[in-house]
């Protein structure tokens, strides 16, 4: 099967598969849409029935300019929002200057995406921590548009994006209505980034208050990476290989080995496992996937945290 990675640039890395652009230095919004093979646009048609004999209400298609191709069929109420213009958006949103990390097309160009790094960095319990802004986009309406901040520990670049209580970090909204008003909606929510930095700087303060006994750290990993009912000897031995690659995130990673053990260990070693662990099957598609969850949110860190925070 082939990777679902249509185009793309990244900066410095390898990008998925090996396709796509590597680039030394972060470009400009112009020279992104380009070396990541967005400078297309989305138009609208109308459908007609295959006689040609009348027009189908209600519905139309989005077509993209360049080859025609058909990204997806939406109601008459859809609203596109052109690559160029979510480029314009976080242009706007972070002020000059801005540079993109990483961006392209997924599954034929129905899906987009771009990655910005902000200008601030934050140091966090002695650690830099680099948020960087990512910009979701579907052009077939299978999705909403999504912006979210997602913060990476530079050393060993692991999203630490938890879901806090206290302070939102993604913003998204259905291509229908006011998309303009929907768009100054998401400039007011995510310049509140500070905000949730600072929040998540406290819960990582309190994280290393909480100390955690190695029999609980196992419990937990026991608990994340659960063993089905009837196990297949197999399946077994696969649910043994993951724990033992967590409690090695955890016990014997170099980059933990100043750090007590608490809860901000944990969260960074579960972190580690969700962010950079291959998956026992690796299917075509699997690091798409895992950049889906890493920027929108991933479930495994959100559980530890609630763990930990249990434990208290």
């Amino acid at each position: 099967m082939a990777a679902l990675v249509e185009t793309m640039f990244s900066v410095r890395e390898k990008p998925w598969h090996g396709l796509g652009t590597i680039v030394s230095e972060a470009p400009d919004s112009q020279k992104a849409l380009e070396l990541a093979g967005l400078d297309w646009n989305v138009i609208q048609k109308d459908i007609i029935t295959s006689d040609g004999s009348s027009v189908i209400s209600g519905f139309k298609a989005n077509v993209r300019d360049k080859d025609n191709s058909v990204l997806g069929i939406v109601t008459d109420r859809y609203k596109v929002v052109q690559n160029s213009e979510a480029f314009a958006f976080t242009d706007e949103l972070l002020g000059e200057g801005v540079r993109y990390e990483t961006a392209g097309s997924l599954q034929g160009g129905r899906r987009t995406w771009l990655l910005a790094r902000l200008p601030h960095q934050y140091i966090i319990n002695g650690e830099e921590i680099s948020p960087f802004l990512v910009f979701m986009n579907a052009h077939d309406g299978s999705s909403a548009i999504k912006v979210a901040m997602t913060p990476v520990r530079v050393v060993c670049s692991n999203t630490l994006n938890l879901a806090l209580s206290t302070a939102k970090r993604s913003w998204s909204c259905y291509h229908t209505g006011d998309i303009n008003g929907k768009m100054d909606e998401a400039r007011n929510t995510l310049l509140f980034a500070g905000k949730y930095m600072a929040e998540l700087g406290k819960s990582f303060d309190e994280l290393g208050q909480i100390k955690l006994l190695d029999s609980k750290v196992i419990e937990f990993i026991n608990e994340l990476i659960p063993e089905p009912d009837n196990a297949s000897p197999q399946q077994h031995r696969n649910i043994i290989k993951l724990r033992e690659d967590a409690k090695s995130r955890y016990f014997d990673a170099p980059d933990l080995q100043g750090v007590g053990k608490n809860g901000y260990r944990f969260i960074n070693a579960i972190s580690d496992f969700s962010t950079h662990a291959k998956p026992l099957r690796e299917r075509a598609n699997y690091k798409e996937s895992l950049f889906s969850r890493t920027v929108e949110g991933h479930p495994m860190i959100d559980k530890a945290y609630q763990m930990v925070l249990s434990a208290a």
